[in-house]
């Protein structure tokens, strides 16, 4: 009983105290940007994969050359990627191997192709849904930013709006050509 009347009395404190230092428009002003901002969070930039098959790249295509191997690190297309290289798991560096699945969600990145010396912006898809491969781990970071800019950070794992948030491996697929 000791206990309930102590929290009670550091509830009307606390209470009391904040109704002294803050009025009644100030704190709805401060509910309702709250919520607001919790409405439009959704709403944030993000490369979605809906219809996946149909957005990987027609630009692909049309890139000339291949420099590199996808299944080594160094591969140019891999130049914001933290993650095993679905090359090496059985997938390519634009398909996801069997039995996983696209993520709904991606990072971006861009990325200069040395054989045209052009930059292409480049979608990282996190493939879900087996065990990590565990092959061809990478870890480039350039462009990476904080995990508070999600769309062009690498350090989460993407396996959102897929049957299970079990990471495989990462694809990297042009969608673009940069304008840099």
């Amino acid at each position: 009983m000791g206990l309930s009347r102590s929290f009670q009395k550091w509830s009307e404190n606390s209470a009391r105290k904040l109704a002294r230092h803050t009025s009644r428009r100030s704190f709805i002003t401060r509910l309702g940007t709250l919520l607001v901002g919790g409405a439009v969070l959704p709403l944030l930039p993000v490369a979605r994969a809906s219809g996946a098959s149909e957005r990987m790249p027609p630009e692909d295509s049309k890139i000339e050359g291949a420099e590199g191997d996808p299944t080594k690190c160094e591969y140019w297309r891999y130049c914001g990627i933290d993650g095993n290289a679905c090359a090496c798991c059985g997938g390519s560096e634009t398909s996801c191997p069997p039995g996983t699945e696209l993520s709904t969600v991606a990072w971006i990145g861009t990325c200069k192709n040395p054989v045209d010396n052009r930059h292409y912006i480049i979608s990282y898809n996190d493939c879900c849904g087996t065990a990590n491969c565990g092959r061809c781990f990478c870890t480039r970071n350039e462009g990476d930013k904080p995990v508070y800019l999600p769309p062009k950070s690498n350090d989460i794992t993407w396996c959102f709006g897929t049957k299970t948030n079990v990471y495989n491996c990462t694809m990297a697929a042009v969608i673009g050509v940069s304008k840099k």
